[in-house]
Parts: structure tokens; sequence; C-alpha cells
């Protein structure tokens, strides 16, 4: 099914925010030469405000409040859900660790869907909505694009961004 093979998410997921907490990350920006980040060297930061708290992020490439491309890590916490959202732009997404299930539209389910695991990889669409969740392992992956980033909710009620009354 072409749903199937375009998932990705999330969040993920997630972008302008990211560029609030960009300045916490030491993120390259390519000018005449390679940009090589070591695992070791990989610093994670809170996920953006966009996000549901408990997601780590680290920005390796680019600025996701800019038109340039971007790499970033995500780390997201056992049993975490992210509801139904899209995006603006084009993501692909590698799963590196753990597994990132995604469903397709505006109802969540947090069940079936598709199962990314370890070594999977998927593009989604720009505007395609979805949403995401992991098990109990939780789940680490690697989204690049090209911004501006940002996450859009269905409901603006699931925004973690937005101050509450």
């Amino acid at each position: 099914m072409r749903h199937h093979v375009m998932f990705t998410v999330v969040a993920v997921v997630c972008a302008v925010a990211f560029a609030s907490r960009a300045s916490a990350q030491a993120a390259a920006t390519p000018s005449a030469g390679p940009i090589v980040v070591h695992a070791s060297d990989i610093r994670w930061a809170d996920g953006p405000p966009s996000l549901p708290r408990g997601a780590q992020f680290a920005l390796l490439e680019g600025n996701p409040a800019d038109a340039v491309p971007l790499t970033l890590r995500l780390k997201l916490p056992p049993n975490y859900r992210i509801p139904p959202h899209w995006h603006a732009v084009l993501e692909h997404v590698t799963v590196l660790s753990g597994t990132l299930n995604v469903g397709m539209g505006e109802q969540p389910t947090y069940s079936g869907g598709t199962a990314l695991s370890a070594g999977s990889y998927a593009v989604m669409p720009q505007k395609m909505v979805h949403s995401a969740w992991t098990g109990s392992d939780g789940v680490v992956f690697q989204l690049h694009s090209v911004g501006p980033w940002s996450i859009t909710y269905v409901n603006a009620k699931d925004d973690p961004s937005q101050a509450r009354p």
C-alpha cells in the first residue's frame, strides 16, 4: 500500500520549534568542507516545544527555520505518542534503533499502522496527515529534509507548544 511506504514522521517531526533550540546544538552548516559527526560527539537536548514532553533531539546539520538542508536525530521514549499532524515539507526518516509506528489519517488509533524497525526507511510527502508512537523500547531515528521545518497538529488542542489556560 502506498501509505505504508510513505511514513515517517513525526514528528516527528517538528521544527520551526527546533530552531528555538538549535542554538543549544553546534550544528554544522556546510561551507567548503564535509560535515562529520561521530556518535560519541552527538549532544542530545530536550525536544522542541512542538513535541510532547520526553522527546530528545540532536541537530546535525542546518537550521530548521531556514530553507537549507537539515539533518537531525530524534529519540522518543517508550510508549510515546505524537497526535495526528502534518509537515509543510517532505521528510525522510531512517530508524536507527527501536521501532517507530506510524498511522495515517486524522483519527489516531495508536495500534496497527506500520511498524518501522531498525534499518527501515520511509518518506512522508508534505502535508500528509499522520500520527506516530513507540512501543516498550522507544526509538531513535534520523530525519532529513529541507527547511523551513514545522509541525501542524490536526487538532490545535494537541499542540504542546500552545499555552494552556
